[in-house]
């Protein structure tokens, strides 16, 4: 074992060791998705696991990479639900590829502290850039580049983006009506949007009885209606509320449900409103012509976001916000201490990344898109999509051939909703059947799906996306899921 007085321990950073060990680690993790179809896609371990495992103080003396890495596959992989396997269809995909890793590799190398451009000018400069080509990927209208008063930047997740923009929405409308009015605001949604939409309500100040969430159905395959909103706005401006923010959302987290963007961004508009659109999972679909349709509209919206982790083939975290004024982000997010003054900020010629998100600190996570735009090109990310898509209208054939189970809503990318039929209408019996389905596949550790409730009904949810997923994988599941449903019948 080395210690602390070897000359082969670990030094704080040296070139040759960085190299060394570095080629290690890549081997170790090249081997890994080598390998990756021969683990449960699940991870099968019981709470509490690893702490009967490890010790429970940290070493006194250095050990080696041989040992750490053997206990990385001994101890720590059982534990990992492997969300890069070409059979995980849970929830949405995490994208990984080639091109992110060296991207994060080189991230994680120069290690800058990118929050202000004097900090590091190419952080902040690529940053601007990338977010512009992937704009005009989006072919997004013209207020949202950088080159207006709008622009882009690089968020962890959605849920901080929708929290940054809230943020920006109320200490814009307060400062019109007054700070003593927040108690009055009201926020809007569907029943449909995403939870973080709740926690950014939460985190702003925002009372929960002013968040409106309005109820969706089948007849618009659980988008919201205009008329819903417009019934709801009209009431609390009777009560004398102040309605200040609206979310729509492109691609459901449940269904995939697209919101009707030209018709709720027109009552935003006339309501003075916000009006932030969530495209966290679908949007990065957008950058292929057929599909950008499910985007208009998005010309009055006063925000924008997707994640390229999700399905553009950038390593997590990359999310992509876009606003027409980013007077309103700075505006109500910026700080400016002594001793982070500096000549280019002061006179306004650079942009300044910190005011435009929660945290002082920020990663340079702008290289990583750099490298997937310019190593894969658009026009291989747009068929890489596309193949996932097509690998999910063949899924939905499977289906919809099988008479035990039915489509519940239309797919229109790549996540299939699907159940078993209900055998004499009765819905609580085919709901358990459905629970019971689910856990029997998930534990098989062949695949992993996760599911949803809509209108009442347990709903499996079958979703594409990962970069390692073939057709061959695909109609392995349908077949374990086929075998599981018949064992299930059969009792």
């Amino acid at each position: 074992m080395e210690n602390g007085n070897s000359k082969n321990s670990l030094k704080p950073m040296d070139s040759e060791q960085l190299r060394e060990y570095g080629h290690r680690m890549v081997d170790f993790i090249a081997d890994y998705y080598k390998t990756i179809e021969t683990f449960p896609v699940l991870s099968q371990v019981q709470p509490g696991y690893l702490h009967n495992l490890l010790p429970e103080s940290a070493p006194d003396h250095p050990e080696t990479v041989e040992q750490v890495l053997d206990d990385v596959k001994a101890k720590i992989l059982p534990g990992v639900t492997h969300w890069q396997s070409p059979s995980f269809f849970a929830y949405f995909p995490i994208n990984g590829s080639v091109a992110g890793f060296l991207g994060e590799m080189l991230t994680a190398g120069l290690n800058t502290m990118s929050f202000s451009w004097i900090a590091s000018p190419a952080a902040t400069e690529l940053e601007i850039i990338v977010l512009d080509w992937v704009a005009k990927l989006l072919n997004l209208p013209e207020q949202f580049l950088s080159k207006g008063n709008g622009g882009g930047v690089i968020q962890g997740s959605a849920c901080e983006a929708i929290l940054v923009v809230m943020i920006a929405a109320r200490e814009k409308v307060l400062r019109s009506v007054g700070k003593k009015t927040l108690e009055k605001l009201v926020v809007y949604s569907s029943d449909q949007t995403h939870s973080s939409l709740q926690k950014a309500c939460q985190l702003a100040g925002i009372h929960l009885e002013n968040c409106r969430v309005l109820k969706t159905d089948p007849s618009t395959n659980y988008a919201l209606h205009p008329e819903s909103l417009q019934e709801a706005v009209s009431q609390d401006l009777e009560a004398g509320l102040i309605p200040f923010f609206l979310c729509g959302t492109v691609g459901t987290t449940s269904s995939t449900a697209v919101d009707p963007l030209a018709a709720l961004g027109k009552i935003a508009k006339s309501n003075k409103m916000w009006f932030h659109v969530d495209a966290a999972y679908a949007g990065s679909a957008c950058i292929c012509p057929e599909y950008r349709q499910y985007i208009d509209g998005v010309e009055t919206a006063d925000s924008f976001d997707m994640n390229a982790h999700k399905w553009l083939l950038t390593n997590f975290e990359c999310s992509l916000l876009w606003v027409k004024d980013q007077s309103a982000l700075t505006e109500a997010l910026s700080t400016n201490p002594e001793y982070l003054k500096n000549k280019a900020s002061q006179a306004n010629l650079v942009v300044d990344y910190k005011d435009w998100q929660i945290a002082l600190g920020r990663r340079f996570r702008s290289l990583k898109l750099w490298m997937v735009l310019r190593l894969y090109g658009a026009e291989i990310l747009k068929s890489y999509i596309r193949n996932h898509i097509k690998l999910a209208k063949d899924f939905e054939q499977l289906v919809s051939q099988d008479p035990n189970f039915e489509l519940v809503t239309p797919r229109i990318f790549s996540l299939i909703c699907f159940r078993f039929i209900p055998v004499d209408n009765d819905e609580n019996k085919c709901n358990n059947l459905n629970r019971r389905l689910l856990d029997v596949v998930n534990s098989s550790g062949k695949l992993f799906i996760s599911h949803t409730i809509l209108s009442g009904k347990f709903v499996l949810r079958f979703a594409i996306g990962a970069p390692l997923t073939e057709e061959k994988h695909v109609m392995e599941a349908w077949k374990v899921i086929q075998e599981e449903a018949s064992y299930l019948l059969s009792k």
